[in-house]
């Protein structure tokens, strides 16, 4: 096809789109949508065990089933996404074309191939080691070799991302900086490559292990070695969803940041200091010296938050100053109330934004700090942050994308509008649900890695607390209102894709707004009460959680 035939032009936004590159972010947005459908069935099945009334699956099938989901939701889904995100960011935003398709597809191949073969080990039923796999738990070999080939896939991808910005540079496809965007979706590729990095180091002696080539895996080497990739997976994530709000805001309401210099620094802050975040889940470990637990747990968590801190205010303001600009200026909040809370791509947006700053950013806070960490490192309430982290910010930030995408790569329309408008909302409330219930839960002690709480077939009794019980069915109600929402997303996206109206792809005329996403360019002004008052109110929230947890912490180490 020659060069010139390469290209369309979106109606909607006037974005220049290179066809190879479309072809794969359809690709991977399809598979990742696939594998989130699995593993939220698995999620369910999970949720429903843990609800004392219904106590679904026997043990075994439990923690089969656990790995499975841990693996599809928190590995699988959401990097097939984030790599249509990268493609996405670097290719469309970029009006470019992308590096080397065949290695991308190459990489695409690997990624399906590896998650495959993962599953397949889980339900073979010799590998249910968790997401976590811990030593000396050993799986079976095709475990290990799944994951290093999904990693390479990745890695593939990112390489293709890194290639993509110099053609870009090179053919001058866009003016100035690259946009925020995309400076975001390359922050992500940049932990991306460290995180990758890291599974290498140690899932490649693991398989060799399982293999039974090397004969042991030091169990806290092991644990080290894996959170700089487990937990740094999680900074790519934030990296991307971060990146996802910001093209949102500029596409849905033509939002420029605050200040494109300050959102970058908070960015690049992700890189040099939140993968140090990781630290929470070593701080038992009697092999990390104090000083290091000590240092990780204070000046390191602070640098790690801000940048973080920089995006919740810089988002909703971006938001605000957009909207004053089109005329909503009366009180302190019309320019929230007149947002397009009908559009689901806004609508999942912001509510990823809230509650991934209230659930997400403070429980993250506290669990980050030593002496607390302590009473809570191995109950409910450690998944209970990460369902706030991934579940009701990163994934839903991802759905939100879905909307956008779906008539700009797919070109076509969404069925049921009145169903798309409602699923954020429904699985926003489960979700946080969850989040919510979980966390509660291990505030009363709830073990996180049990399957009955009720230890029915215990030698020794112990009973939780009743409320124990009341947090954990209302986890499993919230769990059947998130997959709902899921199951909405899904059925709306996947019959969009496939029945949906299809979109003409001719230019539209007039001017776009929605192509600021594409540009680089602040807002440049601080004229945004409304958001300050809700950056007031997080942080009285924020204040009054954490002494409510150094309060519980003294009821059990007491001062005399």
């Amino acid at each position: 096809m020659p060069a010139r035939e390469q290209f369309r032009t979106c109606p909607a936004t006037g974005l220049k789109i290179h066809l190879p590159a479309e072809k794969l972010i359809k690709a991977n947005a399809v598979a990742a949508v696939v594998f989130l459908a699995i593993g939220g069935l698995f999620g369910l099945l999970v949720a429903l065990t843990r609800w004392p009334a219904v106590h679904l699956l026997p043990a075994e099938w439990f923690y089969l089933v656990l790995t499975a989901h841990g693996l599809d939701v928190l590995l699988v889904w959401i990097i097939f996404f984030e790599m249509a995100v990268l493609y996405f960011a670097s290719a469309i935003l970029l009006n470019s074309r992308i590096a080397a398709p065949k290695a991308a597809w190459t990489g695409f191949w690997m990624m399906l191939a590896g998650a495959v073969i993962t599953n397949i080990a889980v339900l073979q039923g010799k590998s249910s080691v968790m997401f976590t796999s811990y030593v000396p738990m050993q799986a079976q070999p095709h475990f290990y070799l799944g994951i290093i080939l999904f990693a390479v896939g990745a890695l593939i991808g990112c390489f293709v991302f890194f290639g993509t910005l110099v053609i870009a540079k090179e053919e001058h496809t866009y003016e100035g900086s690259v946009p925020l965007v995309t400076f975001g979706a390359l922050t992500a590729a940049i932990i991306a490559v460290f995180t990758i990095a890291s599974g290498a180091i140690i899932l490649i002696p693991t398989l060799l292990w399982s293999l039974k080539i090397v004969s042991t895996i030091d169990p806290l080497m092991y644990k080290a070695v894996w959170w700089a990739m487990g937990h740094s997976s999680q900074q790519i994530n934030v990296s991307a969803h971060v990146a996802i709000w910001y093209a949102i805001a500029a596409i849905v309401l033509g939002a420029k940041p605050i200040s494109e210099k300050v959102s970058r620094l908070a960015f690049l802050m992700y890189i040099l200091f939140l993968q140090l975040a990781s630290a929470h889940h070593l701080l038992v470990e009697p092999g990390i010296s104090s000083e290091w637990k000590i240092f990780n747990t204070s000046y390191a968590m602070y640098l790690a938050v801000l940048g973080s801190l920089v995006h919740g205010m810089t988002v909703p303001g971006s938001i605000e100053a957009a909207q004053r600009m089109k005329g909503f200026n009366n009180g302190l909040f019309e320019w929230l109330r007149k947002a397009p809370w009908g559009n689901p791509a806004f609508a999942g947006m912001f509510l990823s934004l809230i509650l991934f700053g209230f659930l997400g950013g403070i429980s993250g806070v506290v669990l980050g700090t030593e002496q607390i960490n302590l009473i809570m490192h191995n109950t409910m309430y450690v998944p209970g942050h990460f369902h706030a982290t991934v579940v009701t910010g990163t994934t839903l930030a991802f759905m939100a994308l879905t909307y956008l995408l779906v008539p700009l790569i797919f070109q076509r329309e969404l069925i049921f509008p009145r169903l798309a408008k409602l699923q954020p909302y429904l699985f926003a409330l489960g979700a946080a649900g969850i989040s919510l219930f979980m966390m509660g839960a291990g505030t009363l002690g709830v073990s996180r890695r049990h399957w009955d709480i009720t230890f029915a077939d215990a030698p020794l009794g112990f009973e939780y607390p009743g409320a124990a019980f009341l947090m954990m069915g209302l986890n499993g109600i919230a769990a059947v209102l998130a997959a709902l929402g899921g199951l909405i997303f899904i059925v709306v996206v996947v019959g969009s894709i496939l029945y949906g109206k299809k979109i003409e792809g001719g230019a539209a005329a007039g001017p776009k707004p929605a192509a600021v996403v594409g540009k680089y360019g602040s807002a440049g002004t601080l004229a945004i009460p409304g958001t300050a008052v809700l950056v007031t109110v997080f942080f009285i929230a924020f204040v009054l959680y954490y002494f409510v947890n150094w309060k519980y912490l003294a009821e059990v180490w007491p001062l005399r």
